[in-house]
């Protein structure tokens, strides 16, 4: 039987970003479909990050629309939320709770994959972590942790803030799968990175925020 449902489709038309009384970006628009990838670069203080926090809908652009499958993402609230996983520059793991307990409360607030826990560590090359209180990790094991919030909940649509942080070569292409693999099965992902990636022949738009200040 045919899947009736249109694919997904993040659509951003003539955004502007104003702070501190500075456009970082203005009149920016780009469209996303399954399997693509929108690389977002430039220098830093050029707005990659405000651009991924107005994506996910944590802040509003000053003008312009952002629509998921044609509805206001703002609108859409959490029924767009649940489409999307955030990984902030920063871990934004919890260093008093262990690495599982970790990946259990991130499942909690999203829509929970198939995997189990010790799985998705695993697959992070955390297996026997299990126990080990965040604060515990190096800072590698820290970023791998928080990378494997993605393998617990269902998220058509990531969205990166410099996700190869903290991470050396292997920990690296270990992320360039997972991501290889997201976008195999349809995913699409908006991602800032100060290092290069390597996705293969994924679909890559890329936005170059520092050409865009005004």
């Amino acid at each position: 039987m045919t899947d009736s449902h249109p694919p997904a489709t993040l659509e951003a038309r003539e955004l502007t970003c104003i702070r501190d009384d500075r456009a970082l970006f203005t009149d920016l628009s780009f469209r996303l479909g399954p399997a693509q990838v929108l690389l977002i670069e430039g220098r830093n203080g050029s707005g990659k990050t405000s651009l991924l926090r107005i994506l996910c809908g944590i802040r509003m652009p000053d003008t312009g629309t952002i629509t998921w499958n044609g509805g206001d993402i703002y609108r859409l609230a959490t029924g767009y939320n649940a489409s999307t996983a955030y990984i902030g520059h920063k871990d934004g793991i919890k260093l008093e709770l262990t690495a599982e307990e970790n990946l259990n409360f991130a499942r909690s607030l999203g829509s929970p994959s198939d995997i189990r826990l010790s799985e998705a560590l695993e697959q992070m090359e955390l297996g026997g972590y299990d126990d080990i209180q965040a604060i515990n990790l190096s800072a590698g094991q820290k970023r791998r942790l928080a990378l494997a919030r993605l393998l617990v909940t269902r998220s058509t649509l990531w969205i990166l803030d410099e996700p190869f942080t903290s991470l050396d070569t292997h920990g690296i292409a270990m992320v360039e799968d997972l991501i290889t693999n997201h976008l195999a099965k349809g995913g699409m992902l908006a991602v800032t990175s100060h290092h290069p990636v390597n996705l293969g022949n994924a679909d890559i738009t890329r936005i170059n925020l520092s050409e865009r200040s005004a």
